[in-house]
């Protein structure tokens, strides 16, 4: 470890800090962190730690669910404008607007959302749980925000339910097209591809495996595939990359960088830590109404 990374350990310890990092995140964040997981994984870390502080290495979506689980913990977001585009993308009101249109349905919320998405929705999900629960969820009509394409794939594996969408989607994920895919493929014909579900329908189509952030990695880890091409942010990629040096792990493109997440360096963490700026505070009666749909998630 560096010497700033060996400060923010000790900090981390001096403060009772538990540093949730997300795989989207650069590897010197990640090598400090006490956990690294997915959003889900975050989420449960967060809800069952000992910790009076959490230091959340992501995006702000991220640390509003810890702060919606835990409100009594100090929540700490060392780049507080890293958000999420997706999540931009749907507002309460949407939510309403659509609950008015199909008033059979109960809403699905994907966790890339804001407290306020979440308070107005019956159910939170990861792209990890989504089919799960859309298939355990009381009713026969989901609405399902904000991503059309997670909502698509999940609707494909629970078809005896009527969906309806909301037009967002992961300007990252979105942006990978099958013409790409078919051209790693070409240049590596014993490839598997492994793709997320935030991916457009025929891209997910070319793929051998479909699963969350964590469920590829584990997948890769279990895998006897010696070459692998990975259909998600370059995080994972380098991740896998310096873990199984045994097997050549590539990339469909070398444009799959989330910019919001690679905003978090040592540097904020450490000044985050020191100085306890950065906290994240939400409205009270929000939160709660938001809680009740994490907590269903959980459940379920």
């Amino acid at each position: 470890m560096t010497e700033l990374q060996q400060e923010i350990r000790r900090l981390a310890e001096a403060t009772d800090a538990l540093i949730l990092a997300h795989y989207y995140q650069t590897l010197d964040v990640q090598d400090i962190a006490d956990v690294v997981g997915d959003s889900y994984e975050m989420a449960k870390q967060a809800r069952s730690a000992e910790a009076s502080t959490i230091v959340v290495c992501g995006v702000h979506f991220m640390a509003e669910s810890a702060k919606i689980l835990s409100p009594e913990k100090t929540i700490l977001l060392p780049a507080p404008d890293a958000g999420c585009p997706m999540a931009d993308m749907v507002e309460a009101e949407d939510v309403l607007a659509l609950r008015a249109k199909y008033p059979s349905a109960k809403v699905m919320c994907y966790v890339n959302s804001s407290a306020a998405v979440k308070a107005v929705s019956d159910v939170c999900c990861t792209s990890s749980s989504a089919v799960r629960i859309a298939e355990k969820l009381d009713t026969d009509e989901i609405i399902f925000v904000p991503d059309r394409n997670l909502g698509r794939y999940v609707a494909e594996q629970v078809p005896g339910k009527q969906f309806y969408f909301h037009p967002g989607f992961c300007p990252i994920h979105d942006r990978v097209s099958a013409e790409q895919v078919k051209q790693a493929k070409a240049r590596y014909p014993n490839a598997l591809f492994i793709a997320h579900p935030e991916c457009r329908e025929e891209v997910l189509a070319l793929a051998d495996f479909i699963g969350s952030t964590a469920q590829m990695i584990q997948f890769t880890r279990k895998t006897d595939a010696a070459e692998m091409i990975i259909g998600t942010e370059i995080g994972v990629l380098e991740l896998l990359q310096r873990e199984l040096p045994q097997k050549k792990i590539l990339s469909v493109s070398a444009s799959f960088v989330c910019p919001n997440m690679k905003k978090t360096t040592l540097r904020d963490i450490y000044e985050s830590l020191a100085t306890g700026v950065h906290e994240m505070r939400l409205d009270e009666s929000e939160r709660q109404l938001a809680y009740a749909s994490l907590e269903r998630m959980i459940e379920l």
